[in-house]
Parts: structure tokens; sequence; C-alpha cells
């Protein structure tokens, strides 16, 4: 056991070395920009540029695919663009939003939440890119069932551009990467949080964790087991709930003090670009805004394009549109929240007494007593929104994972995948899984190399499609095609009249 967790340590230090590697090579002093970042900032600055601001242009559009206004009889997949842009919401709303931003304001002062609100902007562009390719190049297998995400995409987009070998390399690591990373990050890693949650609340629980292991497990299975379907139903009902009880508690906060909100705004501009206690200065602050972000909306990881990959629509644009949101939803809206409570509040200035949740980075701890010291019951509330965030989180990482898995290994294998999956569940709530959670979240953002790389090399094809489909909005053929697939009303001219209602 002892040279597994030497293994494990050394191999999770080396990825650690090439993402976290710094690019600036400690040009500022107390300040480094990591690797990984700096990928993600340079794929979302190039993408919005190259797609000539789409993810401002085109919000009023998606909000009408998102409410079914594009819906034809051509459209193709198994659940609605909707239920896609929930499930995908399932598995980045969560700890990243509560835990994540009090660690960023609280580490990189309010300034982070300017740039955290700018990464978001930016990772709209990548969902947008990633999400409209996973579309196009998705597979409808024999089993019924859909293969999309960065395994198709990266197999079949380069090989489209003459690299057949390279794209089958690129997709192959990127679905190992995808399948460690499901295990851990999305399934180890949300169990220990949602224990750590309701053990708090439930002393039974923390005394017997393995009954909560077995019990989610059971309940993971229950909703697993019918597929897609069954999740996006799921997660169709309960992400709005969640996020609308995070987002009425933290505007209740707000309005609350609302008097000092003006002055809270006017402390995350200047502190964004003249900030007066963040090692590294400016650049120190950009960063903890931009990794915060990058690591709650999983934007250019290229996860959520598989959510996304079974919707129902004609053209893969429309998806992509649709995911505009979730980087909208997940950092512009929900992270700005937290972050405006936790200044609001005070608690993340350690001279305030919070010095010790600073320094350890309890993050959850910290937004809790932000809610808290408001809200007296909330910490309950927050007890019970962090398990349903680790749920839900759970349940859209086992579908990524899964369609990882057999893109990998096969159709026929699938089961296995879910043997594993779900005895990782009982498995993380009596073993301390420190060194897996470490390793897994190595995998996790190691994505967004083969990824990213697969979206500077496709991206011209995609902006092709892009121009393609406004073109036949601006033109009126989109809604001539809905038009022409609505029902037509039956007459009966000739005895309408005859058929009256009795009266009641």
């Amino acid at each position: 056991m002892e040279f597994i967790n030497h293994l494990f340590q050394n191999v999770t230090s080396f990825f650690e070395q090439i993402l976290f590697f710094d690019v600036l090579f400690g040009s500022v002093e107390g300040s480094s920009v990591p690797f990984l970042v700096a990928w993600l900032v340079l794929g979302g600055i190039y993408l919005t540029v190259k797609m000539n601001f789409v993810n401002l242009r085109m919000l009023g559009h998606s909000i009408k695919i998102i409410q079914g206004k594009y819906h034809t009889k051509n459209d193709k997949g198994h659940i609605t663009p909707f239920q896609s842009l929930t499930t995908a919401l399932s598995a980045t709303v969560g700890l990243g939003n509560i835990a994540g931003v009090a660690i960023a304001v609280s580490i990189g002062g309010p300034g982070a939440t300017f740039w955290m609100i700018v990464a978001g902007f930016l990772g709209m562009s990548l969902k947008f890119t990633e999400v409209t390719l996973s579309l196009h190049y998705r597979e409808f297998l024999k089993d019924g069932t859909i293969m999309g995400g960065g395994m198709e995409y990266l197999s079949k987009g380069l090989a489209s551009k003459g690299w057949i070998k390279s794209g089958r390399v690129l997709a192959t690591v990127f679905a190992v990467f995808m399948v460690g990373a499901a295990i851990g990050g999305g399934n180890t890693f949300q169990v220990s949080q949602a224990l750590s949650a309701i053990g708090q609340e439930v002393p039974f629980i923390q005394e017997h964790t393995i009954v909560f292991g077995v019990l989610l497990a059971i309940v993971t299975g229950l909703v697993i087991v019918g597929g897609i379907t069954r999740i996006a139903h799921f997660t169709q009902t309960v992400v709005p709930l969640m996020v609308a009880i995070y987002v009425g508690a933290s505007l209740w906060i707000i309005l609350l003090h609302i008097t000092a909100l003006p002055h809270a705004f006017g402390l995350i501009f200047t502190e964004a670009f003249a900030p007066s206690a963040v090692a590294g200065g400016i650049v120190g602050v950009i960063v903890q805004g931009f990794q915060r972000a990058a690591f709650s909306s999983e934007a250019g990881l290229g996860s959520a394009p598989i959510a996304h990959s079974p919707s129902r629509v004609k053209y893969p644009v429309q998806q992509g549109l649709v995911a505009l949101y979730e980087p909208f939803i997940d950092t512009v809206i929900i992270c700005t929240m937290t972050a405006l409570v936790i200044i609001l509040t005070g608690v993340y200035d350690p001279a305030n007494g919070y010095a010790t949740l600073i320094e350890s980075k309890q993050g959850a701890a910290l937004t809790a007593v932000a809610y808290g010291s408001v809200i007296s019951w909330f910490p309950i509330i927050l007890s019970i929104s962090i398990f349903l965030f680790a749920f839900s989180t759970l349940i859209a990482w086992f579908y990524y994972g899964e369609r990882a898995w057999v893109y990998l290994f096969g159709t026929k294998s699938s089961v296995w995948f879910k043997v594993i999956f779900l005895s990782f569940i009982v498995i993380a709530s009596v073993v301390s899984t420190d060194i897996m959670v470490d390793f897994s979240s190595m995998l996790f953002l190691f994505m967004a190399l083969p990824n990213i790389l697969g979206l500077f090399i496709l991206s011209g094809d995609v902006k092709r499609y892009l121009d393609e489909y406004i073109q036949k909005l601006k033109s009126g053929e989109l809604d001539k095609e809905v038009l022409d697939h609505q029902p037509k009303p039956h007459h009966h001219p000739k005895n309408h009249h005859h058929h009256k209602h009795p009266k009641k």
C-alpha cells in the first residue's frame, strides 16, 4: 500500500511540474502564472476574437433555442437543449462556486472577482467552440446511445485535416484522462465533500460513514441505470432548484447590505487594477481570478461537450450557442454572487478574525461563516446545497467517464465502469482518498492540453459553421424551417358550427 501511495505522489508531483510550470520564469516577484492558466486564457482570448464575440452578440438567440422556438422534426438526439444545459451545469455548478470563490477572494482580494468575471466571459467562447464540434462529430452507436465530446472531435476532426494517427492518439490520451478524472475528482472528491457536509448536521453519519457510502451508491445507481435520459430528467429538476436556493440567499444578503454595495463594487474594480495587499500585485490577482473561473466552469477542458452531445438539435451550432449560458450562469452570475457576499460580510479580511480559515484554505467553511453571519440557519441549507451539488456532479461525471470508457473499451464493457464507479463511492466513504483526489485533479486539468490544441486547429471550421448559421438566421430560412414543421390546424369548414359544447 505504501508503495502505491508513493507512486501516486510521484506521478502527481510530476504532473504538477508540467501544469503549473511558471511561464513568467519568476520575473514578477511574489507571483507566477501557471502554464495551464495561460493556456486556457490564450484559448479563450483567441476564440472570442476569432468568433467575433459570439459570447455577446448571440445571447438573445440562445435563449430562444433553450425555449424550444427553433425545434423542428429534423432534430436528432435524445434530450432537449435545456436538459443538456442542466446536465452540464450539474457537473460545474458546485463546490468551485462555494469554496473556490472564497479562496480566490481571500488570497487575491476583492479584485479577483473582476478577473473571474472576465475569465467566465472568455470561457463562454471556449464552451461554444468545443460543444459545436462535439455535436458536429457525434456518433449514433448501435446500442442507441450517442458518443460525443473530445474523443470524437479530436479523432475525426484532426483526421479530416490529414492527421489521422495524431488525432487518434490525442483522443485516446484525452479519454484516459477523462476516466481517471471521473473516478477521482468526479467521484471520490464529491463523496468526501458531501460526507463532511452532511456529517456536520447528522452525527450518526459521521460515526457510520460506510452507511452513507452504501446509501449514496444505491441512490446513484438508481439514477444512472436509466442512462442519459434518466440523468437529464433528474438534473432538469434539481439544478434549477439548487441555483434558485443559493442565488435567493445571496440576493437576500446583498439587499440587506444594499447601502454598502457601491463600495463593494468600487473595491472589486480598483483592487483589480491596483491591488493593495496581494503577492505579485496585479499579476497575482489576475491569476487568482482566472484560475478559479477555469476550475469552476470547466470551459476548455472538453468534459461538458459530452453532456451536450445527445441534445436534440438540427444544427450543431445551436447547441454551441446554448452552451454559452453555462459559464455565464456558473461563473458570471453564481461566482459573482458568492464573491459579493464574502466582500460585503468582510470575512475575506484576516483582520476580522477569520485568519485561520483563510490560511488553511477552508473555502466552504469561510462561505458558511459569511452566509451564517446574516442568515443564522443558512449553514444547514448550505450543507444540504453542498450535498446536492456534490451528488449532481457525481451523476454528471459518471456519464462523462462512462462515455470515455466506452470509447476506449467498447459498448459491452459499460457495465464494468458502472461497477467500478459505484464501488469507489463506498470506498471513498471509509478510506482517506487525499492522494487519489490530488492525482485525479491533475488528470482533470490535463484534459485541457489535448482539448484546446484541437480547438485551435479546428476553430476555422467552427467559424464557418457559425457564419453559415447566422446567414440562415438573417435570411429567415431558420424561421421557415420551424414553420414548415409546425402541425397544420385542422379545419372543418362545412360543419364546424354544429359542434357546440353542451352547457355545464
